[in-house]
């Protein structure tokens, strides 16, 4: 993310942070504590992001747990307490199939650009801004 500063300045989001934000919200929506949230987010940022596409990050509400294959999952699942999770792989498919349906803007003439894909024109973006 490249912030913003002052007024009328524009904020850009990578793919990424679009993925890890749809994670938050669903956490926020199914009552994780925000420390929790931004200590898996921390997580999320230390890792890399690799691999996001096997992760699925579950919770019992009070820890968020990374698991990245079916045997870590089904041992939390045996623990008879209740959880949650959410399969970043299919958050990353609900984005970029969202995304895909958008059309991008050029910040500087506000010019419409039909038929492009959004990451391209925001690592163009972000090469220029270096």
């Amino acid at each position: 993310m490249r912030p913003a500063y002052g007024s009328g300045t524009q904020r850009l989001y990578s793919f990424r942070d679009v993925v890890v934000l749809k994670i938050v919200k669903r956490f926020l929506d199914t009552g994780v504590s925000l420390q929790n949230i931004r200590t898996t987010v921390q997580h999320l940022r230390e890792r890399g992001f690799q691999d996001l596409g096997r992760m699925t990050l579950m919770s019992d509400g009070a820890t968020v747990y990374e698991c990245t294959s079916p045997d870590e999952v089904h041992a939390l699942l045996q623990g008879g307490q209740g959880v949650f999770g959410i399969a970043v792989g299919v958050v990353w498919r609900d984005v970029e199939g969202a995304l895909s349906q958008l059309h991008g803007e050029r910040v500087d003439t506000g010019e419409t650009l039909l038929g492009h894909n959004p990451a391209d024109e925001l690592a163009r973006r972000r090469n220029r801004a270096v």
